[in-house]
């Protein structure tokens, strides 16, 4: 489970250029309308296509309410120049692993088309993965790619996964079953590899337009 600090709304991760924040009903007509490009939905493969009228508030609201219980951390990427400029969607979640000394979680994320091509996926990944490795006990964290996303693999090498196979995944809004490239980065790995800027875990209980105090509070 995610600690108390990620389960409060007000949690949000600062990187050079970017804030990583909880989903708000505000994103939602932006979430239908970057999620409803096929280019990104068929990359991701669990946005529906089409993605329906309306469903930016059920996915916001089920995101919200996943970060409340610590099953996972979705956080929107937004710019810190435009914190309300939704531009998509960073998130981890813990997994099942009765055979591994600790617990392993998961990695994805997701990045509207007219922001493809600025390294905003690398930024957002290396944010949340500090962020996981600095604030649980997780060993390692898994994902997996879609073998025709080269830019995706691109986010992956950069944050320092290890390729470990291909397999083939259940691709729901495809209707299908896809084959994909599986990466893992292991906590050692990461402790070794580490030179991304710290993240700055802040809170702000009046708006995140304004003024923040900040907790350095990262390992």
């Amino acid at each position: 489970m995610f600690p108390d600090l990620t389960r409060d709304d007000v949690f949000r991760i600062e990187t050079k250029s970017l804030w990583l924040r909880w989903p708000r009903v505000q994103d939602a007509a932006a979430i239908e309308r970057l999620a409803g490009d096929r280019d990104v939905a068929e990359m991701v493969g669990v946005l529906p296509i089409p993605f329906p009228k309306g469903g930016g508030e059920h996915f916001v609201f089920d995101a919200r309410k996943a970060n409340a219980t610590g099953a996972q951390v979705k956080l929107a990427i937004v710019d810190r120049r435009k914190p309300e400029m939704f531009m998509g969607i960073v998130g981890s979640r813990i997994l099942e692993s009765p055979d591994r000394t600790g617990p392993r979680a998961s990695l994805g994320y997701w990045l509207g088309k007219p922001h493809w091509g600025n390294g905003y996926a690398t930024e957002a990944a290396h944010g949340l993965i500090d962020a996981v490795f600095s604030y649980t006990d997780v060993v390692d964290l898994e994902l997996s790619v879609r073998v025709l996303n080269a830019a995706s693999r691109r986010v992956a090498e950069k944050c320092g996964f290890q390729f470990t196979g291909s397999d083939m995944w259940d691709a729901p809004a495809l209707r299908s079953r896809v084959p994909v490239d599986r990466f893992l980065l292991a906590r050692s790995t990461w402790a070794s590899l580490k030179s991304w800027r710290e993240p700055k875990i802040e809170i702000d209980r009046r708006s995140l337009i304004m003024p923040v105090s900040e907790l350095e509070a990262c390992a």
